[in-house]
């Protein structure tokens, strides 16, 4: 049978031999029993093998993965049972446009529907694993070119499979003057974290409304451009986000609408100095001061990026496990809390964020919010680090050590991956995991106040700690509340999607919509959005039957299903 000639082994994914080695743990360790083998919705076997043998033709054996080698695409944070986890039927990798034009040509005519992603890398909302059984993985980490870093208007142009590594790496190497933005995790795509409105840290830190111009493939194999970058040869391409007409850029963020294989996306010029500051408060309510002294910080520009404020369960998760600070039963009680503040030398919050242009202005900024704090909120602790280039030259980001630079200077790293051991228990062996819940709020001390206390509510009726942290924007916060777990407790798993079902069932009644989601609960998250009878859905819905009408890409992304495809949601596919 032509599925046996596909690839049924791993192969690399990464050329970093300490990524790879952390993906193949991640991805093959979550499991607890083998793979079932699975069929695409409403195809039989025989024809399933045609397909295979179809796109092995065009892209090459090694190419196209099925059996154990599918391990690479399932969530490795999967929190319901085994027998409910979603898994592809097989992996597409193409390695250029012509490539993913041929397979969509197979795909359309066989009625086969594919999830696509770049990396994989969306850790806590689904990781690769598709909406639908069955669905066959997408997979573009081959096209992996940076087509263009311009030093001069600071822009990168790069294609899906590019890391933020890569993109660092390639600009340290050409001793480019620009930094690019980084997430917390540096092996995800530039590509996918920012189709998915991720964010980084750097003043280009969203990374989303720095895109300049898009190459799209639809579903039909038709190539599109967006803005200038439609033009020919055009200069302006990526320096400039005006179009003529209807801007496109937004149909295919979180979208299913199509495939985009090139992106422009702006960098930050590398500046003469950065200044690391923190900034922690000792009280669980001081989240309510420390909103309203960033908020008019971030809205005015004297913060030009982005503001992470965590909780100290977030900051110990990153030193250890759980039952290393509490070992009885309950969340941590505050009198213990207060014993780990003192003995970490840390505040209930912390906020870390960077000061970045001309040293004089880079302090004259600090100065300033170091009188709002002292004026508004005396309990709070200030700290900050100059680093400037020498000889009055940029800084060079690898020069700035450990804690200040990394993430906030725009070189990428793993660091954050030990906090999902947090909730493993110590007497037997587990399954480290997380999911998330991101909520939307404005940048209003009371109503962050109200929503933490909410989260933390909801967080101790089930147990567990509130961990939590945000990241502001100019007018609202980005709250997540992480949730911890151990996939190889059934219960522990039961607990987290209680927690957050609690969660979104609060967030509805206050109108708080979420900013990204698990696959498991895209569709509850797009019932949110419920003006004028889902007048937004039904558009949507629309776009799709329109320039996607087999529906064969990503059906069911965000709440979108092709038409005729709620039977295919609802029920099981074939196991073979």
């Amino acid at each position: 049978m032509a599925a046996r000639i596909a690839r049924t082994q791993f192969v690399n994914l990464y050329d970093d031999p300490e990524y790879q080695e952390k993906h193949r743990e991640l991805f093959s360790g979550s499991l607890l029993q083998p793979l079932a083998k699975v069929l695409p919705p409403s195809m039989q076997e025989s024809e399933f093998d045609r397909v295979i043998e179809k796109v092995i033709s065009i892209i090459g054996s090694e190419n196209v993965a099925v059996g154990k080698a599918l391990e690479d695409y399932i969530d490795p944070y999967e929190f319901m049972s085994e027998e409910q986890r979603k898994v592809p039927s097989a992996a597409f990798c193409p390695g250029s446009v012509d490539e993913l034009q041929s397979i969509l040509q197979v795909a359309n005519s066989h009625n086969l529907p594919l999830w696509t992603f770049s990396r994989g890398k969306n850790l806590g909302y689904g990781g690769p694993a598709p909406a639908v059984t069955g669905a066959v993985a997408l997979d573009l980490h081959r096209m992996n070119r940076i087509l263009e870093v311009n030093e001069k208007f600071s822009y990168a142009v790069v294609e899906p499979g590019v890391t933020f590594t890569d993109l660092y790496k390639y600009c340290a190497q050409h001793k480019l003057r620009v930094w690019p933005s980084v997430p917390s995790l540096g092996w995800g795509s530039v590509m996918g974290n920012t189709l998915d409105r991720g964010c980084g840290i750097t003043p280009t830190h969203s990374h989303w409304q720095n895109i300049a111009g898009i190459e799209v493939v639809l579903a039909d194999g038709e190539v599109v451009r967006t803005g200038q970058f439609a033009i020919s040869n055009s200069p302006t391409a990526h320096v400039s986000k005006f179009s003529f007409g209807p801007s496109l850029e937004g149909l295919f963020l979180q979208s299913n609408l199509g495939v985009v294989t090139k992106l422009g996306i702006w960098l930050f010029p590398q500046p003469e100095a950065f200044m690391s500051c923190s900034w922690d408060m000792p009280e669980f309510e001081d989240i309510k001061i420390m909103t309203e002294v960033l908020g008019p910080l971030r809205q005015s520009g004297v913060l030009a990026s982005t503001v992470n404020v965590g909780n100290i369960i977030e900051h110990l998760a990153m030193f250890g496990e759980r039952s290393d600070f509490w070992t009885g039963p309950g969340p941590i009680p505050p009198w213990r809390i207060e014993e780990l503040k003192k003995q970490i030398d840390h505040g209930y919050w912390r906020a870390s964020f960077g000061i970045y242009g001309p040293k004089e202005i880079v302090q004259a900024h600090f100065d300033h919010i170091k009188r709002i704090i002292s004026r508004q909120a005396p309990t709070g602790r200030l700290l900050g680090s100059m680093f400037s280039g020498e000889n009055g030259e940029e800084l060079i980001a690898s020069t700035i050590p450990e804690p200040h630079g990394g993430g906030l200077v725009g070189i990428p790293s793993l660091w954050i991956l030990p906090m999902v051991k947090f909730h493993l228990p110590k007497d037997k062996p587990g399954k480290a995991a997380h999911i998330d819940f991101s909520s939307l709020i404005p940048s209003d001390g009371d109503m962050v106040l109200e929503w933490c206390k909410i989260s933390k509510h909801i967080s101790e009726s089930h147990g567990r700690d509130l961990f939590c942290d945000y990241f502001m924007h100019e007018r609202h916060v980005m709250l997540v509340n992480m949730m911890t777990y151990d996939r190889a407790s059934s219960k522990s798993s039961q607990t987290v999607d209680a927690m957050w079902r609690d969660l979104h069932h609060e967030a509805t009644e206050k109108s708080y919509g979420n900013y990204r989601t698990h696959i498991r609960y895209m569709d509850l998250v797009q019932d949110q959005f419920d003006f004028n009878n889902h007048a937004y859905r039904r558009f949507l819905q629309r776009l799709k039957g329109t320039v996607d009408p087999h529906g064969i890409l990503s059906p069911g992304k965000q709440g979108i299903w092709p038409q005729g495809y709620d039977v295919f949601s609802k029920q099981g596919v074939a196991i073979l």
